[in-house]
């Protein structure tokens, strides 16, 4: 699931042409761990995913249940 979701994530960003650095600055992170968690190199923790959505501006419910359709 949690893949799916990551997946979903990512697929968001480049959708809306934002870079990995953008995302970052909106969510709080690094740059760093926003690569690490987009290439599944380490579990985020809810807190994690929740910032990347609000940096995109989309609703993390609604990203979680497109994620359990798949």
């Amino acid at each position: 699931m949690c893949s799916r979701v990551v997946k979903i994530l990512r697929q968001e960003r480049e959708k809306r042409e934002l870079s990995m650095n953008v995302i970052a600055e909106r969510a709080g992170l690094s740059q760093q761990m926003v690569s690490y968690v987009e290439r599944e190199m380490r579990n985020p923790t809810l807190e994690t995913l929740l910032r990347i959505s609000a940096a995109l501006e989309i609703d993390f419910a609604a990203v979680m249940r497109q994620a359990g359709k798949k």
